[in-house]
Order: structure tokens, then C-alpha cells, then sequence
């Protein structure tokens, strides 16, 4: 199978109506050490830190609405400016990609999602893609 390992994905087609940062950027820890230590990526080795993200979809019911999004990163992100009077960062994520796995508790399907950079939103981003016309 040509699929193995974390599987790729495009800002657009996770978020397509953006998202926003809703809580900090903090270290992730590793479960699996003896000692209260930050989690490293087992491919590259970099630190692995979470940052909280509501997804502005609306169609999305509130307990799907928040997910937590990794960045592997040498140094700890920077959450982009907030709105204008609103406590809320809009934010976008490169080098996406998701890794499927069975949730322990539940048995069912759940996505792990990480990046290598989080950053503000280009312009126009938020608001999704205009459906294509036909050229007749």
C-alpha cells in the first residue's frame, strides 16, 4: 500500500472554513517516559507542542468543534495576533497531516493532526472556496 504513516493533508481541505486558536500553545508530554519530559516526534526528533484549535465549521457539532493540532517545532510556537476585540486567533497550519488510530476507549476511528508551522491566515482565508463554474 502506498500509504504508510502520517497521511498529508492541505490546510484547506481540514479546515475549509478556517479555524482559531482557543487556548495556549504548551508542551506535549511524553506518556511513555518515566519522568515528566516533553514529547519528541519519532520521525524527525523535533519537540512536539499542542495548541487547541476550534474549527469554524458550521455544520460541526459542538463536541466536534475543538481539536487539539500538534506542531513539531525547535522552539515553542507563537499564537498569531487575536481579532479585534474578540479573544480569538485565527490561524493557519502548514505541513499538515493527519494519523488515523482506534481510540481506546470508545473503538472508534480518531485523527491525530499535526503540522510544522502555525501562522495568521492569508487574506480571504476563513471562508470557503467559491464553487467552480462550468466553461461551456
Amino acid at each position: 500500500m502506498a500509504l504508510q504513516g502520517p497521511i498529508p493533508i492541505r490546510f484547506e481541505l481540514l479546515f475549509p472554513y478556517g479555524c482559531y486558536v482557543v487556548g495556549e500553545v504548551q508542551a506535549a508530554k511524553d506518556f511513555d517516559a518515566k519522568r515528566d519530559v516533553q514529547a519528541k516526534d519519532k520521525l524527525t526528533g523535533l519537540p512536539v507542542w499542542q495548541v487547541p484549535v476550534m474549527d469554524a465549521d458550521p455544520s460541526l457539532k459542538a463536541a466536534q468543534k475543538t481539536v487539539t493540532v500538534k506542531i513539531l517545532a525547535e522552539v515553542q510556537p507563537v499564537v498569531p495576533p487575536s481579532l479585534p476585540g474578540v479573544p480569538l486567533s485565527p490561524a493557519e497550519f502548514d505541513g499538515l497531516e493527519v494519523k488515523p488510530y482506534v481510540h481506546q476507549a470508545t473503538g472508534r476511528l480518531a485523527y491525530s493532526i499535526s503540522a510544522r508551522v502555525m501562522r495568521a491566515p492569508r487574506s480571504g482565508a476563513g471562508k470557503p472556496a467559491a464553487p467552480a463554474k462550468d466553461a461551456a
